[in-house]
């Protein structure tokens, strides 16, 4: 896609976002839901494809534009971009990936277009931001597969079509191996969905518990038609999916930065504005440099992505410091309102609680830290430093 059609769409998604969702905050954390409608213009937009291949129905941007756009969704609630980020991320690149062409033509053009939304089954109790302690299983039955297992936390799962659901087909393995994924329709006999969670943010994003009881698919529903390539599509998947959600955080935060230049010009203590107040100012300061090197660092490791020559370090980096980055300026942001910003009405009481969740979900800043260790001990961050 060329820069002024990427404008054309950032320019469009900016002004739904400010002048459509944004509005729509308090509503959505008060029902836990959007609007049909919202849905719906969302799906006219092409948000639940911006990220898949343009011959499926999608936008198919590359990771700096991918970036460029979960930037302006990250302005508002962040389960405004979780309505259609499985479609794009890592539920939907599973199938990009690794899917077979039959798999791709049944569903991709499904999910691009918001007909259908996919979710990425992975997490269990024992398998979480490290998969390898994965248990559902899938054991071969003729031309079939039978699952048996469970997951949690799977976002949009009571709103899905389909799962990609992870399972070892090796009993035998430990670790990584082993691990195979299914396409499995949600209505499949045996599967139960189970009620969405309650959480502390991030209201309007639903994730749920779902059962698999002898659920029996057949084997073409095997991604990619071969077994054990499960860890690897989950990496692959996640490690995008880790740049992505980078990039939403610097989104949350140039949101928490407006409310804050704006809170502190306007308020008044002593009759002048605390804006002049330096130990104000040194706050808005921070919230600003840490903003600015989120945003630089997210851009530079999408360049990177695109280039093919950094698919691991750049995106755990990306995200450990732009979710850390998010916890640090969402703290300052309440403090600069001090008790105006712990109070409900307060956005940046919001995004406080939002803010949690991204140190945790698509692996935790600890896991980021040994991804990011790893890598340098390879030698990973010698061709981007010229050493």
């Amino acid at each position: 896609m060329d820069n002024s059609e990427l404008d054309d769409i950032l320019s469009a998604v900016r002004e739904f976002v400010r002048e459509k969702v944004v509005p729509l905050e308090t509503q959505v954390e008060d029902e836990d839901a959007f609007p049909e409608a919202i849905i719906k213009e969302s799906a006219e937009m092409g948000l639940f494809g911006w990220a898949l291949p343009e011959e499926y129905g999608g936008l198919g941007l590359n990771a700096e534009q991918d970036a460029l756009l979960a930037m302006e969704l990250g302005y508002t609630t962040p389960s405004f971009r979780s309505l259609f980020g499985t479609n794009n991320g890592i539920a939907g690149q599973v199938l990009v990936n690794y899917g077979t062409d039959e798999q791709k033509s049944e569903w991709l053009p499904r999910l691009a277009s918001g007909e259908a939304v996919a979710s990425f089954a992975l997490t269990e109790s024992e398998a979480g931001s490290d998969p390898s302690g994965l248990r559902t299983k899938a054991t071969r039955d003729g031309d079939d597969y039978i699952i048996n297992g469970s997951k949690r936390f799977i976002t949009n799962a009571e709103a899905s079509d389909v799962l990609m659901v992870f399972a070892r087909t090796d009993p035998n393995a430990t670790g990584s191996k082993g691990i195979s994924v299914f396409l499995v329709p949600t209505k499949s006999e045996g599967v139960t969905v189970g009620p969405h969670d309650h959480k502390m943010g991030q209201a309007g994003a639903w994730t749920s518990e779902i059962f698999f009881d002898d659920v029996r698919v057949p084997a073409a529903n095997l991604i990619g038609g071969e077994e054990e390539k499960g860890f690897y599509a989950a990496m692959a998947s996640l490690n995008k999916g880790r740049l992505h959600i980078a990039a939403i955080c610097v989104g949350q935060s140039i949101r928490i930065l407006d409310e804050s230049v704006r809170f502190a010009a306007d308020a008044k203590q002593g009759g002048e504005p605390i804006a002049r107040f330096q130990l104000v100012q040194a706050m808005l300061a921070d919230i600003y440099t840490d903003v600015a090197a989120a945003k630089a660092l997210v851009l530079s490791a999408a360049q990177r992505w695109d280039a093919e020559t950094d698919r691991k370090l750049g995106p755990s980096s990306a995200k450990l410091f732009a979710s850390e980055a998010l916890a640090r300026i969402a703290d300052k942001g309440v403090q600069i309102q001090g008790g105006m910003g712990y109070m409900r009405e307060s956005a940046v009481e919001r995004f406080y609680r939002h803010a949690r969740l991204f140190r945790i979900y698509e692996g935790t800043s600890e896991v980021q830290r040994v991804v990011v260790a790893k890598q340098l001990l390879k030698g990973a961050h010698k061709p981007q430093f010229n050493l």
